[in-house]
């Protein structure tokens, strides 16, 4: 229960009735103040540590896929995604009856789907719906957005979407964060992850393939960002060994990569139609390493590219080599 929401059910009703006992007044007063003191973010975080409210990293799911890679093109966005999820074996391989299902969209700017600063609506739509098809007792939807939320949600058409597919999409809040149990030694270590994100059963990452200034593209393992708190200034230091160690805490079962559109320059912003070229494909599979690797060739790059890449193949946490890999690459 939310510390606010204790305080104000055990305490507060008991202190307006006015038969109150020197020995309630002091737990009031006690619980009172230990509220005020939680307000800030690095008291929080503290108090979570010292009583043992830290995230452990997701265990993930082994799900073994008919191909390695799906890439899917053609005029429908909502069809395209479908049939790449199809490729792979269906949602039924990755999502049981009853599962708590997150789906991650980058939601990070108030850009409208033809400015490809955010994944495509439909792309998140058809993901939610197949998910529900699936038996998945709730599909979660949410992002650490970069502007205003409530603008965000609803310009980029992911709000609608979620709502019309039978998700249930909501904005991160602060006091959902808690210091996450990395690796001794992590550059992570301790660095606030949003509790939804890492308690579920599935958690499926939907990036937007697109430009950005500083990792040269952000693909699946940057869309990661949007489940972390602190200061995201500082998470852009060591940027590719902060995503690969992100990658690994989270430990997607799927990812999806929307290449609709893709931002070709001044990203990840955009804002620019003239930035904007049409691809008309969506790239799923369940290693992110991989997904991220093929996507690089769309704007004309190797996997070694970006930097990101090899360091997770390196740490074994998916193949960047496309030649070996088993794909399936159609049209519909």
């Amino acid at each position: 229960m939310k510390i606010s929401n204790f305080f104000v059910k055990n305490n507060f009703k008991e202190f307006l009735n006015k038969n109150i006992s020197r020995k309630s007044f002091i737990k009031f007063l006690g619980a009172g103040l230990g509220y005020l003191a939680l307000q800030t973010k690095s008291a929080r975080y503290a108090f979570a540590k010292a009583t043992g409210q830290t995230l452990k990293p997701r265990s993930g799911r082994k799900v073994v896929t008919n191909f390695d890679l799906a890439v899917v093109k053609g005029e429908n966005p909502a069809v395209i995604t479908r049939k790449a999820i199809e490729i792979l074996g269906g949602m039924n391989r990755f999502v049981k009856s009853g599962d708590t299902v997150v789906i991650k969209p980058n939601i990070g700017w108030d850009r409208t789907p033809e400015q490809a600063g955010n994944t495509n609506p439909e792309v998140v739509g058809t993901l939610v719906k197949l998910c529900r098809d699936s038996g998945a007792k709730i599909v979660k939807v949410f992002d650490r957005s970069c502007n205003d939320s409530r603008r965000t949600y609803r310009n980029t058409g992911i709000e609608d979407a979620v709502k019309k597919a039978g998700g249930v999409i909501y904005f991160c809040d602060d006091w959902k964060f808690y210091p996450a149990q990395y690796p001794k030694g992590s550059i992570m270590a301790d660095w606030p992850m949003f509790r939804d994100a890492v308690e579920c059963d599935v958690f499926i990452n939907v990036p937007i393939a697109k430009d950005h200034g500083l990792t040269g593209l952000t693909l699946s393992m940057k869309n990661l960002m949007g489940v972390c708190g602190g200061n995201r200034g500082r998470i852009h230091w060591d940027i590719d060994q902060k995503l690969v160690e992100i990658t690994e805490f989270i430990k997607p079962d799927l990812t999806v990569i929307d290449a609709y559109r893709i931002l070709l320059r001044n990203g990840p912003t955009g804002g620019d139609l003239g930035d904007v070229e049409m691809k008309k494909t969506v790239i799923a599979s369940a290693d992110p390493v991989l997904a991220d690797a093929y996507a690089t060739t769309l704007f004309g790059m190797k996997p070694s590219d970006i930097g990101s890449i090899p360091i997770a193949s390196r740490r074994g946490l998916g193949s960047m080599d496309i030649a070996k890999a088993k794909i399936r690459e159609i049209r519909v």
